[in-house]
């Protein structure tokens, strides 16, 4: 949910990080999908961002493919890498 807790008309991007497992040797964060909500004052919305499953591979040299690292991966969400208050562990 996306809220505009002020006077004025705005618009607000929601992002969406992934933290890969241990394993795939990545940054900390990787941006992975983004929405851009333009909402009035005092208004909320509900917001959905669809990931693609390729935006969690990584290429492997040794198959020459995308792949997909089997562990724990952290999907963080909010308006801002520096500010990404909601957060869940999913295991692939």
């Amino acid at each position: 949910m996306v809220k505009n807790t002020g006077k004025r008309a705005g618009i607000e991007t929601a992002q969406v990080y992934a933290s890969l497992p241990d394993a795939a040797g990545e940054p900390p964060k990787r941006l992975v999908g983004w929405a851009k909500i333009e909402l009035a004052p005092g208004e909320s919305k509900q917001v959905s961002v669809p990931i693609s499953r390729d935006r969690l591979t990584i290429y492997d040299e040794d198959s020459n493919s995308w792949r997909l690292l089997p562990g724990n991966y952290i999907i963080r969400v909010g308006g801002s890498s520096q500010d990404l208050s909601l957060q869940k562990q999913v295991l692939f």
